[in-house]
């Protein structure tokens, strides 16, 4: 397995520069980033980790922000999110942004997608909730139409637009991945129609795992890596990881300055130097 970092870079931490720089040195192929554009003061969703919210969520830098200055600093590492809320944001706005992401990394991009989970942040941003779903399988189409066409047009129920010229294109053909984060039946849908990979959460199975996987075949999709997004170190875990045949994990790294962010990623490679 391949072994990569997500974590969430905030004003409070290590600068994506020097963590890319520290990542790759310590042979981590990946750093996935997390989005929040803003946490709502009213706190009405409750946290999915249980607890109160952690610091980092109010505090997350633009994931394309800090994924260019990781880029920028590094010469083989992917740049990812983790997940992009992509019902948030503007399509046209964000296949601009992870293009020009793939252009400048010269084609190291990847894109994280999720709908999210905190509903007073979609409503502030004009999603309904309850067709945060929808939205984002339009989107995804509609992503994918800007990426290869040089007119692009796309003409739905949450997206539409006439044709259009948005460049720059991804350097990867046909588009830079797309994964789909999420485990839930809608999640894998999406997934089987419009993912690249599938960004499953730690506590999945490789029992899960391989279900899925024997699933998207049945569906035509034999083609699909699986990234394990923000796993921790218990042993059985990483193993379990391992016989669902996972390409890639991802260590959740703590967000802290970079004295004890750069002591702790030597742990994180010690363990990913044993289970490669």
């Amino acid at each position: 397995m391949k072994f990569g970092i997500a974590t969430f870079v905030t004003d409070e931490g290590i600068r994506p520069g020097p963590l890319g720089a520290a990542l790759e040195e310590r042979g981590f192929d990946a750093l996935f980033l997390a989005e929040h554009s803003h946490i709502p003061a009213s706190r009405e969703s409750p946290y999915p980790g249980d607890g109160e919210l952690p610091r980092v969520y109010y505090r997350t830098l633009d994931p394309f922000v800090a994924l260019t200055a990781a880029a920028a600093a590094t010469q083989n590492l992917l740049v990812a999110t983790g997940i992009a809320l992509v019902p948030q944001r503007d399509v046209i706005h964000l296949a601009n942004e992870a293009a020009s992401l793939d252009v400048v990394s010269g084609g190291r991009a990847q894109l994280g997608v999720g709908v999210g989970w905190n509903r007073e942040e979609m409503r502030n941003h004009g999603v309904d909730p309850k067709t945060r779903g929808a939205k984002m399988a339009e989107q995804l189409a509609a992503l994918k139409e800007i990426w290869t066409k040089d007119q692009a047009e796309f003409h739905g129920k949450y997206v539409n637009f006439d044709p259009i010229f948005a460049w720059p294109k991804p350097v990867q053909r046909p588009h830079l991945p797309i994964y789909i984060g999420g485990e839930s039946p809608a999640a894998l849908d999406r997934l089987a129609k419009y993912g690249d990979g599938w960004l499953p959460r730690a506590q999945t199975t490789a029992a899960e795992l391989n279900r899925v996987r024997q699933w998207l075949a049945d569906q035509g999709r034999t083609d699909v890596p699986f990234t394990i997004f923000g796993a921790g170190r218990d042993q059985a875990a990483l193993d379990g990881y391992a016989e669902g045949g996972v390409e890639r994990v991802t260590l959740f790294l703590r967000t802290q300055p970079e004295s004890e962010t750069l002591a702790e990623l030597d742990e994180l490679a010690e363990l990913a130097n044993k289970n490669r």
